[in-house]
């Protein structure tokens, strides 16, 4: 039998210096330029254009191209050797239209280069706005849910505080990863924080009632017994929901294009992280909050 929850001290701490670190690099993303995360077409509002080159190009020789035809403040990130990602301030309904004006000054600036759009987008500014906020909201939503939820399942605030606080960390460390790598927070990685809470509750509910079933059958063990033991007879069913979670989301990141590269990398991180909250963190937490007989 595995005694994971000898551990429990160090990866206490490992979950610390993740939660000071994501508090460092808000200060430092925030002093830098104002605003912690990089946000998509979807929450500042504007228009984004991704273009795909038949050879390689820098994202800085596009966007000198793009300011020089009028498109100030314009913006580009390198997807690849090959891609670039273009968003400018201005809106417009005809998104296709702007694209194509785009696509032209750049052939003109940029002879011998073919270029193909490969999506465009446009979002007003008062929408991504509206949007932003009710993203956030609903993230904060779903965790008092949760929390109300298991509180009421297992009638205990030990264990509704358990899950509430692991699932927070598992938000913590996609936003930090995100913030990290500079990585843009959009409309798909909202919902992919969402799905990731869902999965991680799902995992330390199964746990959670595994440690109930067993305090009826082990009474005469020490909480620290009963919550291993169950543990370790959750440890398949988790390992194997991991891996058949993680092969897909593996998949689409590599071969699925960047349009569903973000969503994926955060369901990954999710993934890794919601497996290791649910033992480390939820289950502690929970035995740390349960009085003692």
């Amino acid at each position: 039998m595995i005694d994971f929850l000898r551990l429990r001290y160090f990866t206490a701490a490992f979950s610390l210096l993740l939660f000071i670190g994501f508090l460092g690099i808000i200060a430092y993303r925030y002093q830098q330029r104002g605003q912690v995360f990089s946000y998509s077409i979807d929450f500042t509002g504007g228009t984004q254009v991704l273009m795909k080159f038949d050879k390689p190009v820098k994202a800085s020789d596009v966007c000198c191209v793009i300011e020089n035809a009028g498109w100030h403040g314009a913006e580009t990130r390198e997807f690849s050797e090959h891609e670039v990602l273009i968003r400018v301030k201005e809106f417009v309904n005809d998104a296709k239209g702007l694209s194509g004006r785009m696509r032209e000054a750049l052939m003109t600036q940029m002879p011998g280069y073919q270029i193909t759009i490969e999506q465009s987008d446009a979002v007003g500014s008062g929408v991504g706005e509206t949007l932003r906020m009710k993203s956030w909201y609903a993230v904060l939503v779903a965790l008092l849910a949760m929390l109300i939820y298991i509180a009421f399942t297992f009638w205990s605030w030990a264990y509704a505080t358990g899950a509430i606080v692991a699932l927070f960390h598992d938000a913590c460390v996609i936003l930090f990863m995100f913030a990290l790598l500079d990585f843009e927070i959009s409309i798909n990685v909202i919902g992919a924080i969402l799905a990731v809470l869902g999965y991680s509750v799902n995992d330390t509910i199964v746990i959670f009632s595994q440690i109930r079933e067993n305090r009826g059958t082990m009474g005469g063990s020490s909480l620290y017994d009963i919550v291993n033991v169950s543990l370790n007879q959750t440890l398949r069913r988790t390992i194997l929901t991991s891996l058949a979670t993680a092969i897909p989301v593996c998949i689409m990141y590599f071969f699925g294009g960047e349009a569903l590269k973000d969503f994926s990398f955060a369901l990954m991180i999710g993934i890794v992280f919601g497996t290791y909250s649910s033992i480390y963190i939820a289950s502690p937490i929970m035995m740390l909050l349960t009085p003692r007989a």
